[in-house]
């Protein structure tokens, strides 16, 4: 039960009624005897900086950042922690003595989960996690980064800033790619082809736990290593409670929580 003394956090976005991150992160403080509390925060597209400002008003401790505002948030944070610099991204919001610090769990959730060392890695996507994804495999010694999107030129900047590769088509042909991670919200469609050897990442999930179709079509190809939205939620989620409460993540309590739903 939330009370005067609970600690807040919560979740920034817009949508966000769908996000399991609620359940998962309330279950955890539950796990851990914490009396902290997570919420959905809808935010519209003209109310973000009121919203970040609001943070330390209301006396919430911090916040996660989703999807639109992973990189319009950096601007009304007052500080950004290096992976947050070095990614352009943040999805993680730590609020101290009334100043607002950026940080990015993205990238280090997707490169925690495969082996990205000396992989050709493509990357879908070029917005705020696709940003955070693509430094991640290159500061985990990546050999190459391809980065593809619909908007060819927002594909060119990113790579350009990161010292990327644009692919030149879209899709991208995924012949010569090791690594393939989703970090476009696209779940209905397969974006590009994949079979056996190849390791697959999807940031995006269903709400029910039903396979995205980019999942599912991995599964059925043989792809070596098969990594869903669910886990990298989970471990994304698990680094943003550390940070918060400064208290070891229930992990297996976070993936039990996103699996029961």
């Amino acid at each position: 039960m939330i009370s005067g003394t609970t600690k807040l956090v919560g979740l920034i976005g817009h949508p966000v009624a769908e996000s399991l991150s609620p359940l998962m992160q309330n279950a955890a403080f539950a796990a851990r005897g914490l009396d902290w509390a997570y919420v959905p925060l809808e935010v519209g597209p003209d109310g973000l900086e009121k919203a970040i400002a609001g943070l330390g008003a209301l006396g919430f401790a911090g916040a996660n950042v989703t999807i639109p505002y992973k990189t319009r948030v950096l601007a009304f944070c007052d500080e950004l922690d290096p992976v947050a610099t070095r990614a352009g991204s943040v999805n993680l919001l730590v609020v101290r003595e009334g100043r607002v610090l950026g940080a990015s769990t993205d990238g280090e959730a997707v490169t925690a989960a495969i082996e990205p060392r000396g992989a050709r890695a493509l990357v879908l996507g070029a917005g705020g996690a696709a940003q955070a994804v693509a430094a991640a495999l290159i500061d985990a010694g990546a050999a190459s980064v391809v980065v593809a999107a619909r908007d060819d030129g927002q594909a060119r900047t990113l790579a350009s800033r990161l010292g990327a590769v644009a692919a030149a088509d879209w899709p991208p042909g995924t012949e010569d790619a090791d690594v393939i991670v989703n970090s476009t919200p696209v779940r209905d469609e397969v974006l590009v082809a994949v079979g056996p050897g190849q390791t697959v990442v999807d940031l995006a999930y269903r709400a029910d736990g039903t396979p995205t179709a980019l999942v599912a079509a991995a599964r059925t190809a043989g792809c070596a290593t098969v990594v869903d939205g669910l886990e990298v939620l989970v471990r994304q989620g698990a680094a943003s409670f550390e940070c918060w409460t400064g208290v070891e993540a229930p992990v297996e309590v976070m993936r039990e929580a996103v699996s029961a739903a």
